[in-house]
């Protein structure tokens, strides 16, 4: 499993370099990205520039740096030259509709560097066939938040809970491209705990994650409780990897698939009133 953590403090990704998170999420996109998810809890990453590409890859001794680019757009080719020049290992595409967005994309990566597509709309799900028959994509990361609202959804754990990460991973194992999906809470936090969660990624054969506005408020107050909580769940990932039976986690799914219905079910009866 690959670990990433959304930053552009250097001093704290240092920390995080050192004690082994995999990978260091530099975040560009700002093209419709406050029209998306203004009113929602999210982290919008304002204050992340494509200057700290070189700054974040100069310092990084262990961890790979992943910059997430604009939707493909007028500029795409030079901000994707630019991050390939200056140290970014892999570049990630949000908001891809259609096979020929891939298609560029691919055709201005030019293998240089690994590529993760984000997948996170209603027009990407129905194609993903198509999208996937595209050479050279190494990584699909199915993005729960915006699909879930692409979708017209209540809650971002219902495109998770229904089926249709369950859906995506089978095409894309089938194509032997790396799969991962949403972001993750500590163990025991989150509408949706972390270790539910954390089982779902095991069961679908998840290999990346990204860790939540949790581990950074976390981070912020102590670096050492941090590395605690990282640490628990990354060794959880590899003990239910391999004690965890085929029952045992689909007994999980079940209880995922409650919690959210019931979580949803508040929010419509809430907005209902």
């Amino acid at each position: 499993m690959k670990y990433s953590i959304l930053e552009n403090n250097i001093d704290l990704i240092k920390k995080y370099d050192a004690i082994g998170v995999d990978r260091i999420f530099l975040d560009l996109e700002i093209l419709g990205k406050k029209e998306r998810q203004g009113h929602l809890d999210t982290v919008i990453s304002i204050d992340h520039s494509i200057e700290d590409v070189k700054k974040i890859s100069s310092v990084l001794k262990k961890s790979d740096l992943l910059v997430r680019i604009n939707p493909m757009h007028s500029n795409s080719k030079y901000e994707i030259e630019r991050c390939i020049n200056d140290g970014a290992d892999i570049i990630m595409l949000p908001m891809f509709k259609t096979r020929l967005e891939v298609e560029k994309f691919m055709k201005l990566v030019k293998g240089r560097v690994k590529t993760c597509l984000l997948l996170e709309t209603s027009e990407a799900l129905a194609r993903v066939d198509d999208v996937l028959e595209v050479h050279g994509i190494d990584e699909v990361h199915v993005g729960l938040n915006d699909l879930h609202l692409s979708l017209g959804l209540d809650f971002m754990f219902e495109v998770l809970s229904g089926g249709l990460v369950e859906y995506l991973a089978e095409k894309i194992h089938m194509k032997k491209i790396k799969f991962g999906f949403g972001g993750i809470a500590t163990l025991n936090e989150g509408l949706v705990s972390g270790n539910m969660v954390l089982k779902e990624h095991v069961r679908l054969k998840s290999s990346a994650v990204i860790l939540s506005r949790t581990f950074k408020d976390i981070a912020n107050e102590s670096i050492e409780k941090f590395k605690e909580e990282f640490l628990a769940l990354k060794t959880s990932f590899e003990e239910y990897t391999n004690n965890l039976s085929i029952t045992e986690l689909e007994e999980n799914r079940v209880l995922l698939r409650e919690c959210t219905i019931n979580i949803v079910e508040q929010k419509q009866l809430r907005n209902n009133v």
